[in-house]
């Protein structure tokens, strides 16, 4: 019987990031991950997982152990776009930093927090779609308990977007690209730094 071993990183990852390279025979994606451009990325927030078995590893991202937490001022997001209209996106807010919530808030981003430059010029519908997955931070709560939140810094907006074919598009500077049918559609794509993980094959 085949010696396995699950290792937890305690290493938080969020949705679109890059965990580690896809190109080696002993490293596969489990749950919680799928594979764009060579890499294996996280599908979701929260900690990534290896299990070790005798001839290959596979990686998983795991949710946090659900809270009773509630978003304050300062607290990084990750939202799902409800709607779209030319002053407000509306949105539930799904993890409050790593942790998962039991139901999700309402949010919002205004126009003149999409970004830090050019507020005038801003598009929400060039911004976002409904259904895009995205990380913001809490500025306030507003009204009727629906937070205000932004994407005004480099490292928020978009990180995972659906085409209209059904696949996760690949995101630019400035828009996403579905790479069945190569369409492009403007975003304010969030410039994730991505954490490559070395994971070495476990010697017998």
């Amino acid at each position: 019987m085949e010696e396995k071993k699950k290792e937890n990183l305690k290493r938080i990852c969020i949705p679109g990031q890059r965990i580690c390279r896809a190109d080696t025979s002993n490293i596969t994606g489990g749950k919680g991950t799928y594979t764009r451009q060579g890499y294996i990325c996280a599908s979701l927030a929260g900690y990534i997982h290896i299990d070790r078995q005798e001839k290959n590893s596979v990686i998983h991202v795991k949710r946090g152990i659900e809270q009773n937490v509630v978003p304050e001022a300062g607290s990084i997001v990750t939202v799902k776009i409800t709607s779209v209209n030319p002053r407000v996106c509306k949105c539930s807010i799904l993890c409050v930093e790593d942790t998962e919530l039991r139901e999700p808030f309402r949010g919002q981003i205004r126009k003149e927090d999409v970004r830090s430059t050019e507020k005038d010029l801003v598009e929400l519908y060039k911004c976002f779609r409904p259904g895009d997955i995205v990380l913001a931070r809490v500025l306030s709560i507003g009204d009727a308990h629906s937070y205000f939140l932004s994407t005004a810094e480099d490292e928020l907006g978009v990180v995972i977007s659906i085409s209209e074919a059904g696949v996760p598009m690949i995101p630019g500077s400035a828009e996403m690209q579905c790479p069945k049918t190569y369409v492009t559609e403007p975003r304010k794509v969030a410039k994730v730094i991505p954490e490559h993980i070395a994971v070495e094959k476990k010697k017998a």
